[in-house]
């Protein structure tokens, strides 16, 4: 199993890979704005990486609905299916991309954003809730 996580924008996409080992880790983000281009600089990166799963950030509205954000999601992922021929998982994304700003000073908070490293952590906690839900923890040695 090896993954590759996305956290889909319109302006960045942040990116994470993780495999069988269980643990995500970012990797810089697309900054691409055709999305021609977007498709080959991940096809570039799936082939480099040897990707087996796609795991997109799918941004569920607070109640559970599915709006235009989650749609354009669902549409990006199936995009990716289609492409690629492989299996593209969405995750509920909510607040990721809060909880990983929130771990930047806010004075270089505007500077990191545009620099898409918020959006890859923001990729990397998508994918390792994916990866936390597919691969158990260890159980502990009996004494």
């Amino acid at each position: 199993m090896r993954c590759l996580g996305i956290d889909h924008g319109t302006k960045r996409i942040g990116l994470s890979f993780g495999d069988e080992l269980g643990v995500a880790t970012p990797l810089p983000a697309l900054h691409e704005s055709d999305e021609a281009t977007v498709i080959a600089s991940l096809g570039t990166l799936i082939a480099q990486r040897r990707i087996t799963e796609l795991v997109v950030g799918w941004p569920l509205n607070m109640d559970d609905t599915v709006g235009p954000k989650a749609k354009e999601a669902e549409r990006f992922a199936e995009l990716l299916s289609r492409r690629f021929g492989l299996p593209v998982h969405l995750v509920d994304e909510r607040l990721t991309s809060a909880e990983a700003e929130s771990t930047i000073p806010k004075q270089r908070r505007r500077d990191l954003r545009a620099s898409g490293i918020v959006d890859s952590r923001a990729a990397t906690l998508i994918l390792q809730d994916f990866l936390d839900q597919r691969i158990p923890p260890p159980t502990p040695l009996d004494p």
